[in-house]
């Protein structure tokens, strides 16, 4: 949630910032603004609405070699122009740029108005720039005001702030992520690599308690007290094209249809089906001989290919359980140091599931992340980490990060197992080489897929229901779960056997039912799904041609005919384009649906 972009260099920082902003909006677009130093001070512009209708506002271009920007997504204020970012002191001799909570703002607002300070929003990240003019008033320094009013916040951010007259900015984070872009005398603060990928693939991670003052001749690292310490830069293997939408007219088809690749990417050198083998060079042979019990945490999306590969563990021997993160704090089971537990989170920076991790780690449990970014804060913070390379994701609805993600964790559930029983499960040698030409099968989903017909047939709906057994149950809610979030329809998704009890009162000639046909146990889905038929509801089956249910359904999506634990990520991809027509149909901002951000970065 909210996206901040800070540059400092020669020439104008307009074009990066706005740039940058633009690259972030997918982190929240409620409202933006940025602001420069202009050489008579800080030239600040913003305004509720999408970057686009910044970029319209602002007259003049604005010049200077230091600036900031936030795209935003609400949480203190509602979305105005007033509690846009950045925000300043009165003179507006401070700017400041937030993203994250800060839990005692009230309290620190309450002394600040008693010494004299007026505010003009309702944010609590209009403290941060009053605070820091209240130290300067009292005759610190910039940097040192800086700590100062740092030292005096509770709560989780990343905060960039700029002083009229230097050509600095100052920056810390805490619980929410900030990285630092680095490229021959022109230096970048984000909360996300894409932010500033056009202009340098060479990133330095901030982790929690970090300060960073960053100025023409480079970047210093301290902590709160300013003691100096050392952070490594990385270089990001993603290409700039990725970050773009290119010829496709939204983000989420572009990276619906990069499946193929992110998947040829999240296995390449990890299997080997000649020899039957998974090869995780991430781990030593025996990693988890010790492993008596797994509990996947994550939210949203993550959750349901948490449950995917918790599913997988369970077919396998091992016991496993999938867990909402944020239900973990009140209901998870009890933990030792023979106990895994797995966070799934695309981004690493998921505050629930963060949380969920910390807890596991403090009652002893051994940790391993899932995620999709490199220098995550969750990467770090695990004993283990396993990336599932699937390149930057833009669009709200993640789509090619679940299908890596339970790629991933069905490679990851075999290898545990593997190591628990002391030799291979006895259907690997028939999974691998169908995990191996599952980029393949995706092609021809998206080649041949009739999910737009569908799509339209089915447009006046009242509802959409998505049913599935074993595998096919995460995929159902998964479906549901997208079908929701962009085409603000009610959908719902369920386990097969669940229609009967309860949700079958719902169904009506109205309310189309998708069936996830995986291989296991299908007569018993085919059966529930006549159930809903015979209450006049039209019933999509997703399967191989030449499946009973074909027969039997109003509608056909087609899947290829594969091992039972890899069907349901092909249904997953039909599930996603209809989904993706649908809300193309009902003309709805597909990248950016309403109230919703790509990270959720506080509890």
């Amino acid at each position: 949630m909210c996206g901040i972009i800070g540059r400092v260099g020669d020439g104008n920082a307009l074009e990066s910032l706005l740039t940058g902003l633009e690259n972030l909006e997918y982190r929240g677009y409620d409202s933006a603004g940025i602001a420069v130093q202009n050489g008579s001070g800080i030239n600040v512009q913003k305004r509720s609405g999408k970057v686009e209708e910044l970029k319209e506002s602002i007259g003049e271009p604005l010049r200077g070699e230091v600036g900031i920007g936030h795209t935003r997504w609400s949480t203190h204020g509602p979305p105005t122009d007033a509690n846009a970012h950045p925000h300043t002191d009165e003179s507006e001799d401070v700017a400041v740029v937030h993203n994250g909570i800060i839990e005692n703002y009230a309290a620190l607002r309450e002394r600040l108005v008693a010494n004299g300070y007026a505010f003009s929003s309702e944010t609590d990240t209009e403290v941060i720039p009053h605070l820091i003019q209240y130290y300067l008033d009292a005759g610190l320094d910039s940097e040192t005001a800086f700590r100062q009013a740092i030292d005096e916040l509770e709560g989780n951010y990343a905060i960039t702030a700029m002083v009229s007259g230097e050509h600095v900015l100052y920056a810390a984070r805490q619980g929410s992520p900030l990285v630092v872009g680095i490229e021959d005398g022109e230096y970048f603060l984000a909360s996300d690599v894409p932010a500033f990928l056009e202009y340098t693939d060479s990133v330095v991670y901030l982790e929690d308690g970090d300060v960073v003052v960053v100025d023409e001749d480079g970047v210093e690292f301290t902590d709160l007290d300013g003691n100096p310490i050392t952070r490594t830069s990385e270089t990001v293997d993603w290409d700039p094209e990725q970050a773009g939408k290119g010829a496709y007219d939204h983000f989420m088809l572009k990276e619906i249809t990069e499946q193929p690749t992110s998947l040829a990417q999240a296995i390449e050198g990890r299997i080997d089906p000649t020899n039957s083998r998974i090869a995780l060079s991430d781990f030593e042979p025996g990693t988890f001989e010790e492993i008596d019990t797994v509990q996947f945490v994550a939210c949203g999306t993550s959750y349901h290919a948490a449950l995917y590969g918790s599913l997988i563990l369970n077919q396998a021997g091992v016991r496993s359980t999938a867990l909402l993160a944020n239900e973990y704090s009140v209901s998870a089971p009890p933990t030792d140091d023979d106990t895994l537990v797995i966070a799934v989170t695309q981004s690493g920076e998921t505050a629930d599931t963060l949380s969920a991790l910390r807890q596991a780690t403090a009652e002893g449990a051994r940790t391993l992340t899932v995620t999709n970014v490199v220098g995550s804060t969750a990467a770090r913070e695990a004993d283990d980490a396993l990336f599932i390379r699937a390149g930057p994701e833009i669009g709200v609805a993640a789509t090619k990060t679940f299908s890596s993600q339970a790629v991933i964790l069905t490679l990851l559930g075999q290898r545990i197992a593997s190591d628990r029983q002391g030799e291979p499960p006895a259907d690997l040698e028939s999974l691998l080489p169908e995990l191996a030409s599952m980029p393949g099968a995706i092609d021809d989903v998206l080649d041949d897929s009739d999910a737009a017909a569908i799509a339209e047939r089915y447009e006046d709906s009242q509802a959409y229901f998505f049913i599935g057994r074993g595998l096919g149950y995460p995929v159902a809610l998964e479906g549901a779960l997208k079908f929701k979030e962009i085409t603000y329809e009610h959908a719902e998704g369920f386990a097969s056997g669940e229609l009967k009890h309860g949700p079958l009162a719902l169904v009506t000639p109205a309310t189309p039912v998708f069936a996830i046909f995986t291989g296991e146990e299908d007569e018993k889905t085919l059966k529930n799904a006549e159930e809903a038929q015979t209450r006049g509801a039209p019933v999509v089956a997703v399967c191989p041609a030449d499946h009973p249910a074909v027969e039997v359904a109003d509608e056909h999506l087609e899947i290829a005919d594969t091992d039972p634990d890899l069907a349901g990520l092909l249904a997953n991809v039909q599930l996603q384009l209809v989904s993706y027509h649908a809300a193309d149909l009902l003309d709805r901002p597909i990248d950016k649906p309403r109230n919703l951000a790509k990270s959720v970065t506080v509890e």
